[in-house]
């Protein structure tokens, strides 16, 4: 659901007062320890949306002409946004236009008074030879699509706009929209208007292309088209018999129930996509003669990549069909071909992992295998040696023909395959030794293995985006303390072309940010190197104690700092909230991707583990170094994910954590979406005693060990984390005569974290409660 729906208060619940706790003054906090205004509104300045509106140049987001090697981007600098046109191959960077000439003739043509560095569109395309750009603008309310000529220096418009279908995904020739009415597939031919149905028998909850994954859910069909744009790749999804998930609306007078299939852990009737292929010719519809599959992809998580249907693969000539079948308990990946014309499929691989198999380690990236149609090969990931590495299969027999990578590393993302060349390219962490291990690097190598070559050369974490050509590349180079620098080389051997934008922070330090200190830290197992960040007000004073707020989100798909590289906007806000008199710490701890496997599946059946114990060693070993950390003050706190982690943490060391702010927490993932709990828990069992696998993960079960301070929330409509989770924890707590606090969200979904009340809350909760302070009361983000 929608965080934007209309709401009119939030509900406020508390078993004890939110903000200051009844004899306060009797502890000594008085008006000399209050937090002013001021207090909050500098740290406010520090906010992500805020403090990056002080970095200039830092976002460079290729937009390719034409599908050649150059491209366009919008630049922000002190004056406001200005287009930029870089072509590599002739190595030069200048603006796109002329923006003066530009603004005053779109100003003449709109009756409209435009400024030329705050031009009202955002993106736009060359027309006539580059001789003209085209763009949309609104006006009151409406898309209007206008042109300008460049060296007439004239506009016209509004012009007719570009037939465009809602929810809609295009075919690779342009002349087709696939779309789902009424659960059919369709298509619209956008150079006629018409529109024609390509299947007849879809019903509710059994319906072609459906997305509708349980915790997320939306209107756009999940495909992919052929290469030749007559054939559609999809599925039937069969939703019939899944047990609902229910959210009540507030509305008035009465709340409206929302209720939709939503499978969780051990469900015997899950979600299955019966795979078709729809042809345009007829239309017709040839089903695939394989066994429906679980709504599952080979690697984290969901099931497109962008508009793109995950693991499914055309050949260039459209002829033949590849995809990948995972198992419901995550642990078997399946390489498949298919006739799309007979819907034969042959088995080329499998492979198994006794936890969970994975073909790419980033969460939300592409499936790390390719087939090869043109040399008779297959390209494979796998985590077999206990790293990511990619490896050459024959496709006719399946058998291996060499590893192509290889050592204690790993490959993160396949960005490109050369099969005349014989080279591919990839990103890679790890390998680079003496640098951080989560700095991204790309590479090529030679199919055979042989002349693995290190692109980007800096000891930085690197963007990479490829041509369409594959010919150049873009990289920013940036580390936490290091703004990005952005430039182009080429893909062969790494050589710099263009220099591109070079991020200016000045404004931003005079404010007084400081980056983040890089740190390691010991696991639990006293060898392990865990990696984090902390963060430090501005007047940071050492001859003073400070306490410690652990910022955490605990995987297993992602860790709590998120990117390596320069981050004004970290997870959690770390600097605003340090920026009011805390330390505020990182940690990507056992649990979270990037390292070994033996890493990332530490606490594979045991998610109540979270990487607690090394969030709670990290502290005390900074403790040890730093004498300004008091570990009589430790606070912790997370959204979704972080939310569980935050309530366990004060659940399993009541003695460490004292106060902690839990949002949107899957507090019991037998309450969770299936496709995370049976891939990071394992398979739901029940033993002999009717004890079931995934009781030890549940933190209501552990309401009996809270002593700190707890606020907890939630939003009502939240479609991801259900609110049932939170309240199982709320209904122990109270069982067990607990003392916490709780706020509930209206019609919020899952992403009301960044919300300004629910910052302030976060804030007010650990001034009052960890620092020992007021804070100014009803202060008001963003006013």
């Amino acid at each position: 659901m929608s965080d934007t729906r209309p709401f009119r208060a939030l509900l406020v619940l508390s078993l004890l007062a939110l903000v200051i706790p009844a004899g306060a003054v009797a502890q000594g906090v008085g008006e000399a320890e209050r937090l002013t205004s001021a207090d909050y509104a500098r740290a406010e300045a520090f906010l992500g949306q805020n403090a990056s509106q002080r970095v200039f140049g830092a976002q460079v987001s290729p937009a390719w002409i034409d599908e050649g090697d150059r491209f366009w981007y919008r630049n922000r600098f002190q004056e406001g946004h200005e287009f930029v046109l870089v072509d590599p191959e002739a190595g030069v960077r200048n603006r796109a236009f002329d923006h003066v000439a530009l603004a005053a003739a779109l100003s003449r043509a709109s009756d409209n008074d435009f400024e030329p560095y705050d031009l009202p569109f955002s993106t736009f395309r060359f027309v006539e030879d580059d001789t003209a750009v085209e763009f949309v603008i609104q006006e009151n309310g409406e898309d209007e699509r206008w042109r300008c000529h460049l060296e007439e220096e004239l506009c016209e418009g509004p012009m007719e706009p570009h037939p465009s279908v809602p929810n809609s995904i295009a075919s690779p020739d342009g002349q087709y929209a696939a779309f789902i009415r009424e659960h059919d597939l369709w298509i619209r031919d956008l150079e006629t208007g018409e529109d024609r149905q390509l299947t007849e028998d879809g019903e509710e909850r059994y319906g072609y292309a459906a997305d509708s994954q349980g915790w997320r859910r939306t209107d756009t069909p999940v495909l992919v088209w052929s290469p030749d744009s007559r054939k559609i790749a999809t599925y039937r999804l069969d939703e019939r018999g899944v047990e609902e998930m229910h959210l009540l609306e507030m509305a008035e007078p009465r709340p409206r129930v929302h209720s939709w299939p939503y499978a969780v852990p051990g469900d015997s009737i899950l979600p299955m996509h019966e795979r078709v292929v729809v042809h345009l010719d007829g239309p017709r519809v040839v089903s695939l003669d394989a066994e429906p599959d679980y709504q599952r992809t080979s690697s984290c998580c969901g099931l497109t990549r962008g508009p793109v249907w995950a693991d499914v693969e055309w050949s260039p000539d459209s002829e033949t069909l590849a995809f990948a079948s995972t198992s419901r308990d995550y642990r078997t990946v399946r390489l498949r071909l298919a006739d799309p014309y007979t819907g034969e499929v042959r088995e080329l691989f499998e492979e198994s992992h006794p936890e969970f198999f994975l073909t790419n380690i980033r969460s939300g990236g592409v499936p790390n295998w390719r087939v090869l149609h043109e040399r008779g090969e297959f390209l494979w990931f796998s985590e077999r040696d206990g790293w990511g590495h990619l490896f050459r299969y024959d496709l006719e027999t399946g058998e291996l023909v060499n590893r192509i990578t290889g050592g204690d590393w790993n490959v993160v993302d396949l960005l490109r395959v050369d099969e005349a060349g014989g080279t591919l390219l990839f990103t890679g962490v790890g390998r680079e030794a003496g640098r951080n291990p989560y700095f991204h690097h790309l590479y090529s190598v030679s199919l055979d293995g042989e002349g693995l070559r290190l692109l980007t050369p800096e000891d930085a974490h690197h963007t990479v985006e490829l041509s369409p050509s594959g010919d150049y590349f873009v990289t920013a180079r940036s580390t936490p303390s290091d703004p990005p620098v952005t430039v182009v080389r080429t893909s062969g051997d790494g050589e710099l072309v263009v220099e591109v934008e070079e991020a200016e922070i000045q404004e931003l330090t005079e404010l007084g940010w400081s980056p983040p200190t890089p740190f390691t830290a010991r696991a639990r197992d006293g060898v392990t190197p865990v990696h984090g960040l902390l963060y430090k007000p501005s007047d940071f004073d050492e001859e003073r104690q400070y306490p410690v707020v652990v910022s955490i989100y605990p995987g297993p798909q992602s860790g709590s700092i998120g990117s390596w590289g320069f981050d004004v906007s970290p997870r959690g806000n770390a600097h605003a909230l340090a920026e009011l008199g805390f330390v505020v710490v990182q940690v990507d701890a056992p649990g979270t991707p990037f390292r070994s496997k033996s890493f990332h599946g530490f606490y594979y059946g045991d998610m109540g583990d979270n990487g607690l114990e090394e969030q709670k060693g990290a502290v005390e070993q900074l403790a040890d170094r730093y004498d300004w950390i008091d570990l009589d003050r430790v606070g912790i706190f997370g959204h979704s994910g972080g939310g569980f982690a935050t309530a366990a943490a004060l659940l399993r060391y009541p003695e460490f954590f004292k106060v902690g702010v839990a949002s949107a927490g899957n507090h019991d993932n037998r309450g969770y979406t299936d496709y995370w709990g049976e891939r990071w828990q394992g398979p739901l069992t029940v033993d002999d005693d009717g004890r079931d696998s995934y009781e030890g993960q549940a933190n209501h079960l552990l309401a009996r060990e809270l002593e700190g301070r707890l606020l907890l929330s939630y939003g009502t409509m939240d479609s991801n984390v259900h609110p049932n989770t939170t309240l199982l924890l709320v209904d122990a707590l109270i069982e067990h005569n607990k003392d916490f606090d709780l706020m509930v969200f209206p019609n919020r979904g899952h992403g009301y974290a960044g919300e300004a009340y629910n910052v302030r809350i976060t804030w007010d909760y650990f001034v009052t409660h960890l620092l020992g302070k007021v804070p100014p009361a009803g202060y008001r983000i963003g006013r």
